[in-house]
């Protein structure tokens, strides 16, 4: 069994890098959908999605953002990593088959 471990305050240093890298699928459209609530039809249905700006299924956005949590969470710190903010800027639609790596870099410790 593969065991999460996080990193200190301590161990941490400027420069730090982690990342995750991640494929959108029609089922990770599915569940997110669920889980969020947000059945936005661009995001599950295809004859809506079709005669929308983008012309197909578009994942949602908070998908991506979701993935911010996750290496954060997993990865760098790791567990136990609560953070309080992040901002996004969508500069383009994620669809199905897109692959987006997900890292994060240790710019500064404030102690």
């Amino acid at each position: 069994m593969d065991y999460l471990e996080n990193h200190t305050f301590d161990e941490i240093q400027v420069g730090d890098v982690a990342s995750i890298t991640r494929t959108l699928t029609e089922k990770d459209i599915q569940i997110f959908a669920i889980m969020s609530g947000d059945i936005n039809p661009a995001h599950v249905d295809i004859e809506y999605a079709q005669s929308d700006m983008f012309h197909k299924i578009v994942g949602h956005g908070m998908w991506g953002g979701a993935l911010i949590s996750t290496v954060l969470g997993t990865e760098l710190p790791g567990p136990g990593t609560i953070y309080i903010s992040q901002t996004l800027r969508f500069k383009k639609p994620v669809v199905i088959g897109d692959t987006l790596t997900v890292k994060v870099i240790a710019a500064e410790k404030k102690p």
